[in-house]
């Protein structure tokens, strides 16, 4: 801020002594934001400059001031006029310099999914705690062979038990090995994986924790003895379920909004679909919830609060805290809190103008021969556009469609075009743009 106020003169006038009191920018989280945004903007302005060409990594280690293992990454690209560039792209934390983490931390820093509904649910602070458990479960089976082979054979002893009380079924593709599905924050989907995964081979989970926690001579004993606790708790179940049955819900949008090529059409009705269950999940599936959370708590010899006893947080003073039941805790402070962060947030980014205006450009595909054109919703389109399209214009264009879509269907180097790009390239190597100046708008 203080760069851009020593070299802006708009600025200078509008931050610091000269801004009202409450916005002088100076607030840590603004700050970050800003960071962030010019971040991102950065970002965007090297792979415009790349153009989708190849390029190479440069990868070098750096440790922040907190002694934090980083590291570095730079591109390395031929750009559009034949020149050698490298842009430092960011740092990315790692846990470890092996390889393996290396490659799951460039994975990150490259992945742009969008993991909105995750971190909205993260905003409150018991689901935040539970992710952070959860991964350090993942963490701590998962960091050696070992771990994970004594994982496995607990599977197989209790399969093998329970086969022999005739509580499982024979088959083919039954009771197959299950592993811990690692968490990726990159990834929307990979944290549902990592729920059901937990509760698949809970039992076993346990029993490995215990074994882990068992050898007095690791440097974080106290850490493995607290979530050994921890995990074993009402709270952690119920958190678990919750995150399972709504991550659920959103799991098909998460992966239909991964695609490369994306279906904009079958996306907005996921949207719809996953909207209407979740508030169908409020208004009337948290007696199923805390049935079937109760129930695995029974099979694990997990005690079950009693429900209308007063909740308290443990490590929290009782005295200050406020006078509410479990059940009111967990329906209404969690499960009703959690819930409604994410409908608020799918209704805020997934309104009805964006849902229309994403509906309309679906219409613009070059996919099968033009299947998804829509003359009205184009149309639409540019109604939504005042200032690109006057009343003349939008007289004009639904004739002037109907002529482009008939001129497109008659010439094959059109057929097989893969994206709005190809369509504008081909328009002005055939002169074809000359001739559908509003189409081009």
């Amino acid at each position: 801020m203080q760069f851009l106020a020593d070299h802006n003169e708009k600025v200078r006038k509008v931050v610091f002594e000269n801004g009202p009191k409450n916005l002088k920018y100076t607030s840590s989280d603004i700050q970050k934001d800003l960071v962030r945004a010019c971040a991102i903007e950065t970002i965007n302005a090297i792979t415009k400059d790349m153009e989708g060409t190849f390029f190479s990594l440069l990868v070098d280690g750096s440790r922040d001031a907190s002694n934090k293992e980083q590291m570095a990454v730079v591109l390395h690209y031929v750009n559009k006029k034949g020149e050698t560039i490298e842009k430092f792209l960011g740092v990315q934390h790692v846990s470890s310099t092996t390889s393996s983490s290396l490659e799951e931390a460039i994975e990150r820093l490259f992945a742009t999914t969008n993991l909105t509904l995750v971190f909205v649910a993260k905003e409150n602070e018991d689901v935040a705690n539970f992710f952070i458990n959860a991964n350090r479960l993942v963490n701590l089976i998962g960091s050696s062979c070992k771990r994970r082979d004594a994982l496995r054979e607990k599977q197989q002893e209790q399969i093998q038990k329970a086969l022999h009380l005739g509580n499982l079924e024979m088959g083919k593709g039954l009771n197959q090995e299950s592993s811990l599905m690692r968490p990726c924050d990159t990834r929307w989907n990979s944290h549902y994986g990592t729920i059901v995964s937990i509760i698949v081979v809970f039992e076993a989970v346990v029993e490995v924790v215990e074994w882990i926690k068992s050898d007095r001579n690791q440097d974080n004993l106290g850490e493995v003895t607290g979530l050994f606790k921890d995990i074993q708790t009402f709270d952690f179940v119920f958190h678990l379920f919750l995150m399972r049955l709504m991550l659920g819900i959103t799991n098909e949008l998460s992966q239909a909004l991964q695609k490369k090529d994306q279906d904009i059409v079958n996306a907005m009705a996921l949207v719809e679909v996953c909207k209407q269950r979740l508030q169908s999940l409020r208004d009337d599936d948290f007696g199923d919830l805390l049935h079937d959370v109760e129930k695995f708590c029974e099979e694990h010899d997990i005690v079950i609060p009693n429900m209308e006893d007063l909740h308290f947080v443990p490590g929290k003073s009782r005295r200050k805290a406020p006078k509410i039941t479990n059940f009111h805790y967990y329906r209404v402070d969690l499960y009703f809190q959690v819930l409604d962060m994410q409908l608020k947030e799918l209704n805020d980014r997934f309104n009805e103008v964006n849902t229309e205006l994403l509906l309309c450009m679906a219409c613009l595909s070059l996919v099968n021969n033009f299947a998804s054109f829509d003359k009205e919703k184009i149309v639409r389109l540019a109604q939504l556009y005042p200032q690109d399209f006057d009343r003349m214009d939008l007289m004009n264009l639904p004739i002037q469609l109907d002529n482009y879509f008939q001129d497109m269907n008659m010439h094959s180097e059109f057929s097989s075009l893969r994206g709005i790009s190809d369509l504008a390239k081909e328009l002005v190597k055939t002169g074809k743009c000359e001739s559908y100046i509003l189409k081009n708008n």
